[in-house]
């Protein structure tokens, strides 16, 4: 499958900074609750995706019915057996958001980009532009 490259590059700076997102997510909260058995401790894989509490990801939403329209809708797992409080989940959610507020302007300069709830989760959007071939 071909993949215009800036997609590509756009791609890897969001899982990058994704990254970053999900290790400071586990500073934080990180130790709230028990793994899953199955799930390897922080810091023991070479992705922030298999380890720890923590699973950050971002998935492409072409925004039909949204607010907001198309976007990065984002997504924060928390990989235990224990059921999480919906308070709880708001505040890390929100913790996630004001995050992703601050850093995406270092990630992606000059990008007007916003990071705003879209029903019920956060969403990335604005100039998702992949400028020209």
């Amino acid at each position: 499958m071909l993949r215009h490259h800036s997609l590509v590059k756009w791609e890897k700076q969001l899982r990058e900074m994704l990254a970053r997102l999900d290790r400071h997510l586990e500073d934080r909260y990180g130790e709230l609750y028990p793994l899953h058995p199955s799930r390897a401790k922080r810091g023991t894989t070479a992705n922030t995706k298999h380890d720890g509490l923590f699973n950050v990801s971002a998935k492409f939403s072409a925004g039909y019915g949204s607010t907001h329209g198309a976007g990065y809708v984002i997504i924060v797992d928390m990989v235990t057996l224990v059921n999480v409080p919906a308070d709880v989940r708001r505040e890390i959610e929100d913790e996630a958001a004001a995050w992703l507020r601050e850093e995406l302007p270092k990630a992606f300069p000059g990008r007007d980009l916003r990071v705003e709830r879209d029903g019920g989760a956060y969403k990335i959007f604005g100039d998702l532009s992949l400028g020209t071939a």
